[in-house]
């Protein structure tokens, strides 16, 4: 009988093996559109992830992480429709529970850098057309301390009586392309906030319309609070809030990028009558600026293909691959060959271009600017 039971016990394993090997593995669940989560950490993702997200849908996540921490929210993969303003299928990321201050607006297959919010909130929204889709997205939110690894972070709560905020990898490199972001300062109830920018080189438009730094009075993005519009190579003038807080946005669209900026802020006393900066933007310069020395040291940037030695010789360039307004200076008793003429007396010129890069002279001599373009030389009349 033992060897009859053992042999009916084996065939009972071998059925319950063959019928395991049958059944379908087990699917992991699909990301639905939008949803409630809450906790220490978490995935969000498009609907339908990894497939093809579907048209016309409007998906929106609420996060929440427990009190006394913020939200950090980290792109894994994203995968929208491509446009250099996003304007058909993006993600929406916004501090808070609703749609006010808008941490970033993302789309293409560019991941931003983490995105912090002021508190333990976060709304996600994506939006699709009717048109071309992709494969979606993928994020992770966890909960952080609200100064925990600040440096690492961009953006973010400032309540220390002083300190500092810049532009993801100062000094070393360029901003990244496709960053925002936000920086609360919070003083108490009696104080202001003076604000002063050290460093500044911001991708330069007329009307900043690509890469910017906003600052507004107020811990929320709101035009009619709104001090200044900053972009280009100069600092803006030093901003004294109206009350207790300041909040400072920095964007970078999909494309050219700079060497970014770093400001400093202190809380002071309510004593004197509040300023603020009175320009929103920063044209370039068209007057004609006077010889100097110091100029050099100022200009001569990472950006550009001259050599050192120019500088010694007094010759001012800015040289960078953009898309808006290009300036040049140089001094006078320098002089340059180029096909055979001298060009001396140099002044500052600008013009708006398009994606190259571009290297001007000027002789007031003569009526015409010499244009160095890709290796070549041509000459404009102005």
């Amino acid at each position: 009988m033992r060897p009859a039971a053992c042999s009916w016990g084996l065939g009972l394993l071998l059925a319950a093996a063959q019928l395991s090997r049958q059944q379908p593995p087990q699917q992991r669940p699909a990301f639905t559109c939008g949803g409630i989560l809450s906790g220490e950490s978490g995935f969000i993702g498009s609907e339908g992830f990894p497939g093809v997200y579907p048209p016309n849908s409007k998906c929106t996540w609420k996060i929440t992480v427990p009190e006394g921490k913020v939200v950090v929210l980290s792109f894994r993969y994203i995968d929208l429709e491509s446009d250099n303003l996003c304007r058909y299928d993006f993600v929406d990321v916004y501090n808070g529970h609703a749609n006010g201050q808008r941490l970033g607006r993302f789309c293409g297959t560019f991941k931003p850098g983490a995105l912090v919010a002021n508190g333990n909130k976060m709304l996600v929204q994506m939006i699709s057309d009717a048109n071309t889709a992709g494969n979606g997205f993928i994020a992770m939110f966890s909960a952080a301390e609200p100064h925990e690894r600040g440096d690492q972070y961009c953006g973010g709560r400032l309540d220390k009586p002083s300190g500092s905020f810049k532009t993801p990898n100062w000094p070393d490199r360029d901003y990244p392309a496709g960053v925002t972001c936000s920086w609360h300062i919070v003083a108490p109830k009696n104080q202001v906030i003076e604000l002063k920018f050290e460093k500044f080189d911001v991708e330069r438009d007329n009307y900043c319309r690509y890469d910017f730094v906003a600052v507004f009075n107020g811990g929320a993005i709101n035009d009619a609070k709104r001090i200044g519009k900053y972009c280009g190579d100069s600092p803006p003038a030093p901003i004294i809030s109206e009350r207790n807080e300041l909040l400072i946005q920095f964007l970078s669209d999909l494309s050219l990028t700079a060497d970014g900026f770093i400001g400093h802020y202190k809380f002071r006393a309510k004593k004197l009558p509040t300023t603020t900066a009175p320009a929103t933007i920063t044209p370039p310069a068209t007057a004609t600026l006077k010889p100097t020395v110091a100029l050099c040291q100022q200009k001569c940037r990472r950006n550009g293909t001259l050599e050192s030695n120019y500088c010694s010789s007094n010759f001012v360039h800015l040289l960078k691959k953009s898309v808006g307004v290009l300036c040049s200076l140089a001094v006078s008793q320098f002089k340059q060959q180029v096909g055979g003429s001298s060009y001396y007396k140099y002044t500052k010129i600008c013009l708006k271009i398009n994606r190259f890069d571009f290297l001007f002279f000027r002789d007031p001599t003569y009526p015409q600017v010499l244009l160095t373009s890709m290796g070549s030389v041509g000459v404009q009349h102005l």
